[in-house]
């Protein structure tokens, strides 16, 4: 195989490890919509796809493919943390025939839980049928700096993996030059692009170390620290296998943690948003 075919073939690999990191990190987070089948006291399965996450204006649209038979439909939420009453609001069939019902819009890191009760005549059905969905309200993030945001931070992804694999050969080459590149787009994909989508889906830019216990804003942090030695020594022409190996182990780890975990959570009863032990104003960003 040629220099050229094996530089291709490599690129492939590490994009394949990519995509598998970042859909599962994606299918394990707190915002991925909760799935699932129920079957009716009548017997109709209802398949299910309740949101978990809602940004910008208006209310968090739950919308659910039901038989004829659910003669009647109710939504209960509350406010999440609490303990307060539920409340009840009335489904009803759009025109595709769906049931839909909204809950009220909440402010950045609010956060409520809901559960859908759909009676058929013969009994009631909860969905989901265990704890409720708990759902969290955020900004709107413009596009402009969600998308570049997304981009990097699976180019860092991307090309330290591809570092990795060139280290992993047997001739074990020093790919300095991809192992800046994805430092450079790790720190601008998360420690400039991250915080403008920190602010504006609830207010602040670093809710992390020193000034919080985000999640996702600390394994950024850790992220960049541990791809930093690999960079220290790739700056400075030294051996890099070591450091890319540790490096690739760190930043894969954190990552694979899932997106949200942790993150900003409006306090009801202070009126202001905590972000782990920490709480902040909730006042207008």
């Amino acid at each position: 195989m040629s220099s050229r075919s094996l530089s291709a073939a490599l690129w492939i690999v590490a994009f394949v490890i990519t995509v598998v990191l970042a859909v599962f990190q994606r299918m394990t987070g707190p915002s991925h919509p909760a799935r699932g089948l129920a079957v009716a006291p009548a017997g109709d399965e209802i398949r299910y796809r309740l949101p978990r996450s809602h940004g910008g204006e208006g209310g968090l649209e739950v919308q659910i493919e039901a038989p004829a038979a659910i003669r009647r439909a109710t939504l209960e939420w509350r406010r999440f943390p609490t303990g307060e009453a539920w409340r009840s609001l009335a489904m009803t069939r759009d025109a595709s025939g769906a049931l839909v019902a909204a809950v009220p819009h909440q402010p950045p890191a609010g956060k409520v839980e809901y559960r859908l009760l759909l009676d058929d005549g013969v009994g009631t059905v909860v969905l989901p049928a265990g704890e409720p969905v708990v759902a969290r309200f955020r900004g709107d993030v413009p596009a402009w700096v969600l998308i570049p945001h997304i981009l990097a931070m699976f180019g860092s992804m991307l090309v330290a993996t591809r570092t990795l694999l060139e280290v992993l050969r047997p001739s074990r080459p020093e790919p300095r030059t991809t192992v800046i590149v994805a430092m450079a787009l790790l720190s601008v994909g998360g420690l400039v692009l991250g915080p403008v989508v920190q602010k504006f889906a609830f207010g602040a830019f670093w809710t992390g170390w020193p000034f919080g216990h985000d999640l996702t804003d600390n394994k950024t942090l850790i992220a960049v620290l541990g791809w930093l030695p690999a960079t220290v020594l790739a700056l400075l022409g030294r051996r890099l296998w070591g450091a890319v190996v540790v490096g690739w182990i760190v930043m894969m780890g954190i990552f694979l943690i899932p997106h949200s975990l942790r993150g900003s959570e409006m306090d009801w009863s202070e009126g202001e948003i905590r972000t782990g032990a920490v709480i902040r104003s909730a006042g207008p960003r």
